[in-house]
């Protein structure tokens, strides 16, 4: 009998930093995601995370390997498909708001898509995450939780199946850290998330990755990854 493909399954995969030296950021990457997962990817400084993530969204293309969102190939015809089912969040929330007021950075995708319920969609999000009194608010004068929550609105409201999340919880204050993992918490979606925190990893993920020097180091269950001392530190954490 056969079976449904995973939500997200990675091959051999192997990228170059564009711009950058021409050698490998990623070596042979493989794993695989399954629906409403929640994994860790944990790794120190140039470990490769955030070079995974684009390669995932193909902001950056792969030297080798292969990428299949539930068995669609990663390739440049496919990634308006691949795009509606994956959804990246960048680690600084600038990069990411980008119009006058939050309200038209989380309604700009779907209006960009030309979804009729856009106006809805927008509120609605924007009450789940509980910031709607942000709405008129220009995105530079927020705070960094705030702007946080406003980045994460404007990826959750296009409804990807995969949310990929790079140090969300990089900068934040305690109160808005808290708030952002229940917000993360909270979701049905499959979630794979760059991060040194080990316990916002413990509170989210049952599942831990590390990547070290490109390569995949260790991937099994979370609070075993997070409590091997000698591999955290052979791996420069």
């Amino acid at each position: 009998m056969s079976t449904a493909p995973d939500l997200l399954d990675v091959y051999g995969l192997s990228a170059f930093y564009p711009g950058g030296e021409e050698s490998l950021v990623l070596e042979d990457v493989s794993f695989s995601v399954a629906e409403g997962e929640k994994i860790a990817l944990l790794g120190a400084n140039g470990a490769g995370k955030s070079t995974l993530l684009l390669t995932l969204m193909g902001i950056i293309e792969p030297h080798s390997g292969r990428i299949e969102v539930e068995g669609t190939v990663l390739e440049k015809k496919t990634l308006p498909l691949i795009r509606r089912k994956l959804g990246l969040l960048f680690q600084n929330p600038d990069d990411q708001l980008f119009m006058p007021t939050v309200y038209e950075d989380v309604i700009f995708g779907l209006q960009n898509n030309s979804v009729d319920t856009a106006g809805r969609d927008a509120a609605a999000i924007l009450e789940r995450l509980e910031i709607t009194h942000l709405k008129d608010r220009m995105p530079h004068n927020l705070s960094g939780g705030e702007k946080r929550l406003a980045a994460l609105a404007s990826v959750l409201v296009m409804e990807p199946r995969l949310l990929l999340a790079d140090e969300p919880s990089a900068f934040l204050d305690p109160r808005a850290r808290r708030r952002l993992i229940a917000v993360l918490e909270s979701l049905s979606q499959a979630c794979l998330i760059a991060t040194h925190d080990s316990g916002l990893i413990l509170s989210l993920c049952a599942r831990c990755m590390v990547l070290h020097s490109g390569r995949i180091r260790a991937d099994g269950p979370a609070a075993a990854i997070i409590g091997d001392r000698a591999l955290l530190e052979s791996c420069g954490l």
